[in-house]
Parts: C-alpha cells; structure tokens; sequence
C-alpha cells in the first residue's frame, strides 16, 4: 500500500529564534512579526502578521477601555490592574479584593477558573504557605473584578457577563475593532473564560499605537497612562512588561498566551509580534531584537533578551533571535 501526502499550501512562517546548546542549533521557533514606524506604515514585516491571531492578553487594554466606555470610573492602580495579567503578589491580591467589596462583591463571585499565581516564585511561597488554587489568584482576576463591577453599575447581568452576547462583551469587540482598525475576524474563549476577539498582528499593533497617541483623557489614553504609570499592577515586579514600561519611559507594553507581544513606544513606532508554538521562552529575544530595530537603547533590552540554556548548573547556550 503506498500514501501521499498533499503539501501545505500555506508558507511555512520565518525563523524568528533559534536555541543554540553547546554550539549545536537543536530547535527554532518561528512566527510573523511587524514593526510599525511612526508615522503608522509598516516598516518591517516576517511571515504573515496581516493574518488573524488571538492575541490573548494582549488585548486587556481594549477590553479595558470598553470598561471604561461602559461607565466604571476607574484610575491608577485600579485602571491598570483591570488591565493586567498579574503575577498573584501580595500587592495585586489585595486590591482585586478591594475593588471587589467596592461593588458590593467578593472573590467568590469572581468566575475565573482556580489557578496558582502567574509568578513561579510567588507560586513558590504561596505553596508553601498552605494556599491553594483560587479565582482570586488567577492572573486575570484584575480584569474580571473591573467586569464585574461594570455589570453591577449598569445592571446588567453578572451571571452571563462572559458570554459573548453580553451587553460587555459586544462592546469590547467594538472597541477592539476601533482600534485595530479592522474587524473582528473570530470570537473565542480565553484562558480566563471571557470572550476572545482575533485581529492581525498588525492591527494589534495598530491598537497598541492609539492607545499611545489618543487624546488625554479618551478611555484608550486613560488605559495607558494608567498602565505606564503602573506598570506593577499590569504585571508585577519580576516582569518584562514592568522593566519595559518603567526602564523606557512612555512605553505601553503587554505581553499575551501563546507567545504574543505587544508594544507602543509615544511617538507611535509599535511592534507585535507571535511564536507559533507559543513557546514563552522565545519571547524575550524575539522583543529584546524588535526594540533594537527601533532604536531603543537602554539596558532593559539586553535584560529582557538575554535567555541562557543550562547543562547541569552551568550555561551552555542561549536561544537568540535570528532576524
């Protein structure tokens, strides 16, 4: 009996990391990539960034700014968190708490799915010291909590604020679309539950580039000022996304599952970019070159690139970016 196998019509995506172990190229990650000059146009483009993507949590300052849209008064701290993928730190616990019992909520009403927090480290302590997996904990608790309280300002139902007819979660694909400049090309469902909207990368960068460059006082202005002034809450103090906005004044930076990176700097040069293996280990390098094509200079780039290999205790290789 003889098989055949119908090739791929599709291109295979570029190179953008390869892991380097003791001289020897064992693996690569490959994904599609854009950099956005200034003044909008695209200056660099690898793969396909045109096609659709879920950018995960990269899209929590939309879905931030529809809060806002929707009526909830939130700033500082409060406004970044509920744009956040938070690490679970002491810090973050508490104020999702907070701005629960400001509405009238509690953790128990959050319908977020148990998890450990994000950080390893805070995984780590709050492990040992007998916790367990909670709502509270899970990373996008901050932005459920602002959910929440939305629905309870409007009287709009909390039990069905997931569901991707909910008066909310309509107005977040609005919002999404605005900003990418493009529509909405598929509705999923996130890691945390709520509804997932999927645009191009380059229309996530698009985003990413209005919120820097909206008008003050704009909901999408709002959102990131609120997250480059408190960049903690959106990830925590062990984060890249942290380095970034506090090392590289006026950067908006979020990070999403499956590899996806997003990133404005104010005068409106963006990138976005996806691993398609969704491998995380890639996104450091991958980011750290990206800034260097745009000329940002400042240690945090080396910081954030820099991903050693080990053999036993000692390093012995590195993954690096290859464009």
């Amino acid at each position: 009996m003889t098989s055949s196998i119908t090739p791929s019509s599709s291109p295979v995506p570029p190179v953008l990391a390869e892991v380097v172990r003791s001289g020897f190229t064992e693996g690569h990650h490959r994904g599609s990539l854009v950099v956005l000059a200034a003044d909008g146009s695209v200056e660099l483009a690898l793969g396909d960034p045109a096609a659709p993507v879920f950018p995960r949590s990269s899209n929590k300052p939309m879905q931030a700014a529809a809060i806002l849209r929707a009526g909830l008064d939130l700033s500082g701290e409060r406004l970044a968190l509920a744009a956040a993928s938070h690490s679970g730190e002491a810090f973050h616990l508490d104020l999702v708490r907070t701005m629960l019992a400001e509405h009238g909520l509690k953790p128990d009403d959050l319908q977020t799915p148990p998890d450990l927090p994000l950080d390893p480290v805070e995984a780590e302590a709050y492990l040992a010291a007998g916790g367990v997996r909670e709502p509270l904990t899970m990373n996008c608790s901050g932005k459920h909590a602002a959910m929440l309280a939305v629905c309870v300002r409007n009287g709009w139902d909390t039990a069905t604020c997931l569901d991707a007819s909910h008066p909310l979660q309509r107005l977040v694909g609005e919002v999404v679309a605005e900003a990418a400049g493009e529509p909405v090309a598929a509705i999923g469902t996130d890691g945390c539950g709520a509804p997932l909207m999927a645009i191009g990368l380059v229309g996530l960068a698009r985003a990413f580039r209005a919120f820097v460059l909206a008008e003050p006082g704009t909901a999408e202005r709002r959102v990131a000022d609120a997250m480059r002034a408190h960049p903690e809450y959106v990830a925590g103090t062990r984060r890249p996304d942290t380095w970034l906005m506090r090392e590289v004044p006026g950067t908006l930076s979020k990070m999403g599952a499956e590899a996806v990176q997003a990133l404005a700097l104010p005068d409106g040069r963006a990138l976005a970019f996806k691993i398609d293996d969704g491998a995380t280990r890639a996104l450091g390098p991958v980011l750290a070159r990206s800034l260097e094509l745009l000329g940002v200079d400042a240690p945090v780039v080396s910081r954030i690139g820099r991903a050693p290999l080990l053999g036993g205790a000692a390093e012995v290789g590195e993954i690096r970016a290859a464009f």
